[in-house]
């Protein structure tokens, strides 16, 4: 099977961007032909490329809406697909999602979108949310089918009449096992390692974090944050609350595995989400997680069983979340096995290609019979 994907930048390690990775390595290896499309080339398309997967760039596929450049990226991408001539596409991210479908049913191709996470979901600040909720609704009528990364955004589009039910599937992310260690006996009592992997950016709430850090700031613990962005407010904001000795910045790292493996506790606190595939890396890791209430979280976190899930922007409920793990040892250890054997039964690599592959065919087969 020739299968294309298309995403608006390949330059991060963003949660699309690690999927298709993954993704394309599979098919390449079980014998099939994975070609990867995108604006922005960097160091997840060089590494494809290194792996010997096709690679196409499409210079004018950018994340901001721009009309001119929009139909540059239609133009380039129908070009391509056209020389491809693809079994079928899959669109990743909003942008590559509208530009990409267009593409696709101009040409007669079928095309699945996989949403990573509505850019319509709560806590999304307006007009964004109502004009992807316009753009999403209008490119569902061309898409073959539809992939949601969990069963909230799956129930969300429904709710919002953006996608017909027969041609929606939830189909949660799913990560390549590593070899599990066994948490290090060290002196929890002595020092708590956190740990939040994220990017800088108004998706994620470091701000609620770091209040909710200074609330147990006499407590034993210390905190790496790790990511791009701009962290310009959240600097200031640390040393303000006298943090500076237990809080580092550590930038965007690529040893992530080894990250959490030094890590005791595992936060993600957002304003957003899909169903993030960095809580799937710290249970696989054996790491109870904290991560905030919002979308999907709660199919992979169970609160109070693998680790908690405060309320939005609940600086008090997260303090006393954060504070519950340091101050109880045997709770990380056992919270974090829970969440490692969770793993294990529900988000491995092999349930989700297994899934994704079933939609992979089933549209083919349809558009076959239609031909």
């Amino acid at each position: 099977m020739k299968v294309v994907y298309i995403i608006t930048r390949m330059d991060e390690y963003g949660g699309a961007q690690v999927h298709i990775r993954d993704l394309t390595l599979w098919l390449k290896n079980n014998g099939h032909k994975p070609i990867v499309l995108s604006g922005w080339p960097g160091k997840v398309s060089d590494y494809i490329e290194h792996m010997d997967i096709i690679y196409k760039e499409v210079p004018d596929l950018v994340r901001r809406i721009h009309p001119i450049q929009d139909v540059k990226a239609f133009l380039q991408i129908r070009k391509h697909l056209k020389r491809l001539n693809p079994d079928v596409v899959s669109c990743h991210s909003s942008k590559a999602g509208m530009v990409g479908r267009i593409a696709c049913f101009s040409l007669g191709i079928p095309v699945i979108f996989t949403a990573h996470g509505w850019a319509f979901t709560d806590n999304v600040p307006q007009p964004h949310r109502t004009i992807y909720k316009i753009i999403e609704k209008v490119a569902s009528w061309l898409s073959s089918h539809v992939i949601t990364v969990s069963e909230y955004d799956r129930d969300l589009a429904l709710k919002k009449h953006i996608v017909s039910r027969k041609k929606l599937t939830a189909v949660h992310n799913g990560m390549p096992d590593i070899p599990y260690k066994k948490p290090a006996n060290q002196d929890l009592k002595k020092n708590v390692r956190l740990i939040m992997i994220a990017r800088f950016g108004r998706q994620k709430d470091h701000e609620t974090l770091i209040h909710a850090l200074g609330k147990i700031k006499d407590l034993n613990w210390t905190m790496d944050l790790v990511g791009g962005g701009d962290n310009s407010a959240i600097v200031p904001l640390v040393d303000a609350l006298g943090l500076d000795d237990k809080v580092r910045f550590l930038g965007e790292r690529e040893d992530i595995p080894t990250c959490l493996e030094k890590a005791d506790v595992y936060c993600l606190i957002s304003h957003w989400e899909g169903f993030p595939r960095s809580i799937l890396e710290a249970m696989r890791t054996g790491l109870p997680v904290i991560a905030t209430n919002v979308a999907g979280v709660k199919e992979s976190v169970i609160d109070g069983e693998t680790g908690y899930c405060p309320p939005h922007k609940d600086i008090d409920a997260l303090a006393e979340n954060l504070k519950d793990l340091i101050n109880n040892p045997d709770k990380i250890k056992s919270m974090g096995l829970a969440g490692r054997k969770r793993f294990e039964e529900n988000f491995t690599f092999d349930k989700m290609v297994n899934k994704t592959l079933g939609i992979y065919e089933q549209v083919l087969s349809k558009a076959k019979k239609k031909a």
